[in-house]
């Protein structure tokens, strides 16, 4: 019997010390907490399953004051990381920034369906002979979705294929040459793992259908930001982390023959201390984070502070609120729509970077839309179908929770009056509509500005894809809302 150990995270999204960046308080998340668990030993490989290079304060800093992301590259690199693949999040700032990352990471990056104009593969797969004689074929994939979400000029010189496909096609070529094949998934699972029912009709994830029409010995997910402990389904073993390094999987292969493979893992938490080593090695770098995040930039009349969710969305949010106003006040548009992140820091009185930050994590630019009255109401509609009704209390819908947890695609509107009666049937919750004190007619057409990834139709809005496009706005919204606090000294909520 001979063994591989694998040290997996996935979606850390910048996370690398113990912060949120919405406080100074130290958290049990970030890879250096994950780092002093692994294991490291010669019959050891670390992989990462993609996102690291855009989502925290930390990577925010990198791609907006240094326009670099070498740190970023340094600290994977120091972390001992063999493997990794791409995330949908590593394309948002552009093949050229993430061709820096590679060219500066050790460890060599692995994704099948991901090739140039003239359809080479650029980063393939690859067999590696372990000290102990194992040969392990490893491929990575990206979830194809990219094509959907991504600005067109961030990937105008790569294609982005089916990675289903790439997957197939590569297990192909590595029959009969390895002992162990291993698949690296920047995506999830379309189906429940219990009862293989269908969840979702897109193919954003296809997670399962590898599992039941491939034979990999192990799957390593990620995307769905959810926690899968290991398990087989249909002969192969899969692994999924939560994100932001909150914890990783450690997993062992055990390998008799080739007909003969035992895999089990182990769920790490991010609960120990800090690696001394790498937590010193980038300190100068992070205290120069925090103090850009200290920076005050302007005022608000009282704290918008987060609250439970079903709560807000009942309710309405100040901070929804002061987001739509500053997409209004940058685009000139009726009407705003904006979704809160998952987990949101709010504003404090006197604003700082920091809170921008952690309010608004996404790398989003504006569109205005033209949109019908009809439209209009089967946007807000999807929003509504948010709420659910359990022993006669409103609370939030499983489909935004299951099989991925998704507040964000619950959007509040702005410059509309709307009733939500959320005890209705779906689809049949809007009771009213107005719009300057006329009620919304179905023919009208009302602009309308939302976010560069809702206006794809993501999040079950597919009825923004048909609007016409008044007005692009190629300024990130963290940007905006800076810009915002500038012209507008002190906010009144």
């Amino acid at each position: 019997m001979r063994k591989i150990n694998i040290n997996y995270t996935s979606d850390v999204h910048g996370y690398f010390y113990p912060t949120t960046y919405g406080d100074m308080e130290e958290k049990n998340i970030g890879l250096f907490k994950c780092y002093s668990q692994f294991i490291h030993d010669e019959d050891t490989l670390t992989i990462d399953g993609g996102d690291i290079l855009q989502g925290s304060a930390f990577n925010f800093y990198c791609e907006q004051e240094r326009s670099s992301c070498a740190e970023i590259a340094k600290i994977m690199s120091e972390a001992g990381y063999d493997y990794y693949t791409l995330g949908n999040h590593d394309f948002n700032y552009g093949t050229g920034y993430m061709r820096e990352y590679i060219s500066g990471h050790s460890g060599r990056c692995l994704c099948e369906n991901v090739t140039d104009r003239e359809g080479s593969i650029l980063f393939p797969h690859i067999i590696r002979t372990m000290p102990n004689g194992l040969r392990v074929g490893i491929v990575g994939i990206v979830t194809d979705y990219v094509n959907v979400w991504e600005k067109k000029e961030n990937i105008q010189d790569i294609i982005i294929t089916d990675p289903f496909e790439a997957a197939k096609n590569a297990l192909e070529e590595l029959r009969g040459k390895t002992d162990v094949n291993i698949c690296i998934y920047h995506g999830g699972f379309e189906s429940d793992l219990d009862t293989g029912k269908r969840l979702s009709d897109t193919t954003e994830n296809v997670g399962y259908k590898i599992c039941t029409e491939l034979d990999y010995d192990l799957l390593l997910t990620g995307h769905q930001h959810m926690s899968v402990d290991g398990r087989y389904i249909s002969g192969t073993y899969v692994v999924q982390p939560m994100e932001y390094a909150k914890e990783f999987h450690k997993i062992e292969i055990k390998v008799y023959d080739r007909d003969d493979i035992k895999i089990t893992s182990i769920r790490c938490a991010a609960d120990a201390k800090a690696d001394d080593r790498l937590t010193k090695m980038f300190g100068e770098f992070e205290s120069k984070v925090q103090e850009w995040l200290n920076r005050p930039i302007g005022y608000i009349n009282r704290d918008l502070l987060p609250e439970d969710k079903v709560v807000m969305a009942l309710n309405g949010s100040g901070i929804a609120q002061f987001l739509n106003r500053v997409q209004i006040h940058a685009s000139g548009a009726q009407l705003s729509a904006v979704g809160l992140a998952n987990e949101i820091a709010g504003f404090h009185k006197k604003v700082s970077t920091r809170d921008v930050i952690a309010t608004y994590p996404y790398p989003n630019t504006l569109v205005v839309l033209e949109i019908t009255g009809r439209k209009l109401k089967n946007v807000c509609e999807r929003s509504a179908e948010y709420f659910q009704i359990r022993d006669g209390k409103v609370t939030v819908a499983d489909s935004f929770l299951i099989p991925k947890i998704e507040h964000y695609n619950y959007d509040y509107y702005y410059g509309m009056d709307y009733s939500i009666d959320p005890y209705r049937q779906i689809g049949d919750r809007i009771t009213k509509m107005e719009i300057d004190g006329e009620p919304v007619k179905a023919d009208k057409t009302y602009t309308i500005c939302i976010n560069n990834y809702r206006q794809t139709g993501a999040g079950g809005y597919p009825d923004y894809k048909d609007c016409k496009v008044l007005k692009e706005i190629n300024v990130e919204m963290v940007e905006l809302i800076m810009n915002y606090f500038h012209d507008v000294k002190n906010v009144e909520i």
